[in-house]
């Protein structure tokens, strides 16, 4: 099925930038653009410029005082005794000059995204700059300042009283998206992610459901470490159409981390491109089924900036626009222009090497262990209840 498709775009959000040495490197964003450009599968009349969110729009969720501190902290009049308490100044969110302006961008992009697709004038639109999750409601997070994915929830309840599913399959949990609508019957989050036995953010438990009236619409499936892609995509298929068909959304959010892939330098998990592009082709599904089409995909976590995340995001993109994923070689162009600055052999191809993944001695183990993980998580919905 083909759709009317937005790609949000601009050079502010690579202003996104911590230090060379950080993880965090925007610069995939525009590996990501430059890959489908050369490919001709980006064209100028689908880019959306992002806003600046305001404070308003960023207070629907975050609390005017730690809006207040980041601006300070962007230029540099913040104390550290006072970053400290806003999660500001540690090792994962380290102050840099301009960050409110370039984190507002980010959220503003978003918000953009989510206009575009509910007033009818777009069915899909991406927005790889956001998918910041792990931004709380007065602290930064995990290499987030604002949660771009929490405001726009709430910007969305606000706005157009619409139901929202949001999907998370970054390999890190979703943590501040779920705690901020951990209490909220017409938010239901739902985030398969690595274990937190060895990964940050140290949550996302199967048990994690929800409290008050929001009971019942927290779902988690934490799968092992070393899972391969199709232990993976048994259950969360699986799992996610169950969720939906339980919820019945009226608009779904997903946020497409590509850390689950087994090159990436921070996760334990052993996914290959085969699962960026089943994951995208499911939430296309899902939103045609129930929300009349209505979708809106964010980035997220991808620390391989090189070889993985611009080919899943690229994919994510493909799916959006044209209904399918794409096979075969990537484009000379794009290849011999950034080869030289990759500090790693840039693939050839969409597709990864069967070879890429390692040998896994404990496949069957993870294997079955994921499975009871999953049988954990469908028993609490009511579709299994009944």
């Amino acid at each position: 099925m083909i759709c009317s498709s937005k790609f949000v775009f601009s050079n502010d959000f690579l202003h996104y930038y911590f230090h060379g040495d950080h993880p965090f490197n925007q610069k995939r964003l525009l590996l990501t653009r430059e890959l489908l450009e050369a490919a001709h599968m980006l064209k100028p009349e689908a880019i959306l410029l992002p806003r600046k969110a305001t404070d308003d729009e960023l207070a629907l969720f975050h609390d005017r005082s730690y809006i207040e501190a980041v601006k300070q902290a962007s230029v540099g009049r913040l104390s550290t005794e006072e970053g400290l308490a806003f999660g500001l100044g540690t090792e994962d969110t380290p102050i840099f000059e301009g960050m409110h302006e370039a984190s507002a961008y980010l959220v503003g992009g978003t918000l953009e995204a989510v206009d575009k697709v509910l007033t009818g004038q777009s069915t899909h639109a991406l927005n790889l700059g956001g998918g910041l999750h792990h931004g709380f409601k007065r602290k930064a997070s995990g290499f987030c300042i604002y949660n771009d994915s929490a405001v726009a929830i709430r910007y969305i309840r606000k706005k157009y009283n619409l139901r929202v599913l949001y999907v998370d399959t970054d390999a890190h949990h979703g943590d501040g998206v779920q705690w901020a609508f951990y209490d909220d019957p017409d938010v239901c989050t739902f985030s398969i992610h690595e274990t937190g036995r060895y990964l940050f953010p140290g949550t996302g438990n199967v048990n994690e459901r929800g409290i008050k009236n929001g009971h019942g619409f927290s779902f988690n499936l934490p799968i092992d470490a070393f899972t391969e892609d199709a232990s993976f995509l048994e259950v969360y298929q699986t799992a996610l159409i169950e969720i939906a068909s339980f919820f019945k959304p009226d608009v779904i959010i997903t946020q497409n981390g590509a850390d689950a892939h087994c090159y990436d330098p921070l996760t334990h998990l052993c996914g290959t491109m085969s699962l960026f592009e089943q994951i995208p082709l499911l939430a296309h599904e899902i939103a045609h089924q129930y929300c009349k089409g209505r979708w809106i995909a964010l980035g997220g976590g991808g620390y391989d900036i090189w070889r993985v995340v611009p080919r899943a995001w690229a994919q994510l993109w493909n799916v959006m626009s044209n209904g399918e994923i794409v096979y075969g070689a990537l484009p000379d162009q794009w290849l011999s222009k950034w080869q030289d600055e990759s500090p790693v052999t840039l693939p050839k191809n969409w597709q990864d090497d069967p070879t890429t993944v390692p040998i896994i001695p404990r496949k069957q183990e993870i294997t079955e262990k994921n499975k009871n993980t999953l049988i954990q998580l469908l028993k609490y919905t009511k579709t299994i209840e009944s």
